[in-house]
């Protein structure tokens, strides 16, 4: 297939999410439920046929080398389609926003005035390994009112196209128009160049996956693009803190699963407890395997530590490694986050409520947290029941995008016969 053809198969897809989505924008939340009912329904049943093609990407992924954790991430287990079908599930409780009617205000001249919550349009997906993205994806866009056109990575797309199948399917057994879940039938990358130009048809953009993807879309995106780079997430320990708290959220923060982009990355402590906690966490953090990097006076005071280049401050390990640092003060905190954060998490350990605030109020970060864990930074934790992913940007989502950030607002104007004076 040559790029002239690809990019005609990208812009036929265009235009048929497109024109589906006039339709999905005012389906009603019943027909939408039991779609979504449908394909839960549809994967618990077809879970040999969908393993079968998850197992042709992974005998190829080791045919071509993947890492193992490359292969953990494509593998779809028993647990992980029941996951995909919780998943399903939980969406379909959630409250749909489309429709709802926002701030209706009274103006002088009997006016009513509100905003009306409506999808985005027609959204594009970019992301690598993870088949389950397919479905969390089309589900979130689904319920929203949006089309969605789905490029997974090139080590998952048997695994993909059964999934966006099933999805059809199901669209379609509902009497909706199938185009409205649109999976990319081609590995060449120009097709993502292709679909990145389709700024006519296509509203947003949300790449995920590794950071030379993210910037990989966003320089070549003709569309507006919500994404995060990076995960550079980091806890203070503030002089104040209640350090017995400390210790457990530091270590889950780091441990629990080290290669998302909520874990930990970067540990501040105040001096005046270093001395006395330093000690006490590194030795937790090493027993849990981290390997830990550290200023001059850390090193002093943990064994464990290797002093830190000046190039590995503001890292994204996606391992067990963590950076260490003891500042003077909350300022000084504030002022290393500023620098070599990444607007993901930050959070703070401390009984001051001033300090907190102080923190909550100046850190910019899509979530802040006083007390609490960085991993806390999720769709499903959060209260949003389930993510399409995590926005650093700040137009206009910030933080998890669940159903309403997958949404958008307009004016609505209810008169009774009033003309502008």
């Amino acid at each position: 297939m040559n790029q002239a053809e690809i990019d005609t198969i990208i812009a036929d897809m265009a235009v048929r999410a497109r024109r589906a989505a006039r339709h999905l924008a005012i389906l009603d939340t019943a027909t939408k439920n039991a779609i979504l009912k449908r394909v839960a329904e549809q994967i618990r049943l077809q879970t040999a046929r969908i393993q079968e093609e998850n197992g042709k990407d992974l005998e190829e992924g080791r045919r071509k080398g993947l890492s193992g954790a490359m292969l953990d991430r494509l593998t779809l287990t028993d647990q992980g389609i029941d996951s995909m079908c919780d998943g399903l599930l939980e969406i379909i409780e959630l409250p749909d926003p489309v429709g709802q009617v926002e701030q209706l205000r009274k103006r002088p001249n009997g006016l009513l005035v509100g905003r009306m919550r409506v999808p985005l349009g027609v959204i594009g997906m970019i992301y690598e390994s993870r088949p389950n993205v397919t479905v969390d994806a089309a589900a979130l866009c689904l319920k929203a009112g949006n089309s969605v056109i789905l490029r997974g990575g090139s080590e998952a797309l048997r695994s993909n196209l059964i999934l966006a199948d099933i999805l059809r399917r199901a669209v379609a057994d509902n009497g909706v128009e199938p185009d409205v879940v649109q999976v990319v039938p081609t590995v060449d990358r120009h097709a993502v160049l292709a679909l990145l130009g389709q700024e006519d048809t296509v509203d947003l953009i949300i790449p995920r996956g590794g950071e030379t993807l993210i910037r990989f879309v966003t320089q070549h995106s003709r569309i507006p693009v919500l994404k995060h780079y990076k995960g550079v997430c980091h806890i203070f320990v503030d002089r104040d803190a209640d350090l017995d708290k400390a210790t457990p959220i530091i270590v889950n923060s780091k441990v629990q699963r080290p290669g998302v982009c909520n874990a930990l990355e970067g540990l501040l402590v105040h001096r005046s407890v270093a001395e006395r906690y330093l000690p006490v966490i590194c030795a937790e953090l090493a027993a849990a395997g981290v390997r830990l990097l550290g200023c001059a006076k850390t090193v002093a005071l943990c064994p464990q530590a290797m002093l830190t280049q000046d190039d590995q401050w503001g890292s994204e390990f996606l391992d067990l490694q963590l950076c260490i640092k003891v500042v003077e003060s909350a300022a000084e905190a504030m002022d290393y986050i500023a620098r070599y954060g990444s607007k993901h998490t930050e959070s703070i350990i401390t009984e001051n409520y001033s300090t907190a605030q102080l923190f909550v109020s100046s850190v910019d970060a899509s979530a802040v947290m006083v007390n609490a864990s960085t991993r806390f930074n999720d769709g499903g934790q959060l209260g949003l029941g389930a993510e399409i992913g995590i926005s650093t940007t700040k137009l206009h989502a910030y933080g998890p995008m669940g159903l309403e950030e997958l949404t958008t607002r307009k004016f609505v104007v209810y008169g009774s016969g009033q003309v502008r004076s």
